[in-house]
């Protein structure tokens, strides 16, 4: 395990913007930057700390963990769904091939939990038993398995996502019902693989996301990301019924703690200028992403340090910069 002595000595080693590599057509997000290279797309995964619609921090080594997650499960799911991804020329880098892009996100969940106005807990705690076509039964507590995992899509929009039922998207004309059938099967083996591989590794895969596409070929492919932190819900599943006996929230290894930071020094909505962020608040979260993706994975997280990062990507994207 990387320490945090050595994240410290790196602060500065961040990958916060990627103009520098002079690449046109690119869709900056909040943590990955988008080129459209024609055939294919050019995604790095960025340093980039968000939160309230802004950038908090940047916290080093977050692209790469990031990355090299999905990297992990995309060669650990080929055998359920064919992926985008042709290249991972750099740790913060992959290359994918471009598809037409389903309009919606496949959100699988595998416990009644959550605390947001659109959260299942919260919808099924003010009396909702039926969540996007899913029949939920009564007697139901806060963080409970469910019998099975459900399917909560959501459809794609800049502005506001709506949850929507799978009968909804056939209605509508979003997805045909033969394809539609085929991508349920797809994310629930994706979610059961993932909670597989998780419980290994001393975790609990509580919900997640994912996206779909399909190529010029009419083969269906995963795309974006694939059970991030940034993307996923994971408890660690030593303490969990234990925790959920007391009556006490699950244990999580999450990114919270620098939201409530920034809640409690400045107004993170308004405010024009926000305080910069403390150094050992960023070394805590940069040393809890190396750490996630440790367990997830199962693997050592490694770091090339012989080199700037940004000196490491214009030597490893060479052909990409050149084409």
């Amino acid at each position: 395990m990387i320490s945090k002595e050595f994240i410290e000595k790196n602060l500065a080693n961040c990958l916060d913007d990627t103009s520098f590599l002079n690449i046109p057509n690119r869709k900056k997000g909040k943590v990955r930057d988008i080129y459209d290279l024609g055939g294919k797309l050019l995604l790095i995964t960025t340093d980039r700390q968000s939160a309230f619609d802004r950038i908090l921090a940047s916290i080093p080594f977050k692209g790469q963990a990031l990355n090299q997650v999905s990297s992990f499960w995309f060669d650990n799911t080929r055998d359920i769904v064919a992926n985008a991804v042709l290249d991972t020329p750099d740790p913060n880098v992959t290359v994918a091939k471009k598809c037409s892009v389903f309009p919606v996100e496949f959100v699988v969940r595998g416990y009644l939990t959550g605390s947001t106005d659109t959260s299942a807990w919260t919808q099924y705690s003010k009396g909702k038993r039926t969540i996007c076509g899913n029949m939920l039964p009564d007697g139901m507590t806060k963080n409970q398995k469910f019998e099975k995992p459900i399917l909560t899509p959501t459809t794609k929009s800049d502005l506001h996502d709506e949850s929507i039922s799978a009968e909804e998207i056939v209605s509508r004309g979003l997805i045909k019902d033969s394809v539609w059938k085929k991508l349920e099967k797809i994310v629930f083996g994706l979610f059961k693989r993932g909670t597989d591989i998780a419980a290994q590794n001393r975790l609990i895969l509580v919900d997640t996301k994912y996206e779909l596409g399909i190529d010029d070929k009419g083969e269906i492919l995963l795309i974006d990301e694939i059970h991030t932190p940034d993307s996923s819900r994971y408890w660690l599943k030593e303490t969990y019924k234990d925790r959920i006996a007391k009556k006490q929230e699950p244990e999580n290894i999450d990114k919270e703690f620098l939201r409530l930071w920034f809640k409690d020094h400045c107004d993170p909505y308004n405010d024009p200028v926000l305080p910069p962020a403390p150094k050992e608040l960023v070394v805590e979260l940069s040393h809890r992403y190396i750490m996630l993706y440790e367990m997830i994975t199962g693997l050592d997280f490694t770091v090339d340090i012989s080199k700037p990062l940004k000196e490491r990507l214009i030597s490893n994207l060479k052909k990409y910069l050149t084409n």
